[in-house]
């Protein structure tokens, strides 16, 4: 399970797509069908957690893994490759790779 943390020392990719509406579901699909049958099964994997944006524009994917080169032995695969070629004919990702350097949570108090 994914955590967000600042001494985790996992590897963070926050990934956003810029899709048009109408292909703002079928990317989602492609993003979880690409994690499902090929992603978490490589070493190193942690998360992936999908969002999309409400006004149907943008698809994020925040994933966590162990290692960047987990991440870029993973990236390198031909099987994960064919479905990110799938993401670039409707959408255009900008990958951010990133360390957490913050995080505040609300507490509760009972």
């Amino acid at each position: 399970m994914g955590t967000i943390s600042t001494n985790s020392g996992v590897f963070t990719l926050i990934n956003v797509f810029t899709v048009e509406p109408e292909h703002q579901e079928k990317l989602r699909d492609i993003l979880v069908e690409a994690t499902e049958e090929v992603v978490k099964h490589f070493p190193g994997y942690i998360s992936a957690n999908i969002h999309l944006s409400l006004d149907g524009t943008s698809v994020i994917n925040y994933a966590q893994w162990r290692s960047e080169a987990d991440f870029r032995t993973m990236h390198a695969d031909p099987k994960a490759r064919e479905h990110f070629a799938a993401c670039r004919e409707i959408s255009k990702p900008n990958p951010v790779f990133c360390t957490v350097s913050y995080v505040d949570e609300a507490r509760t108090t009972a």
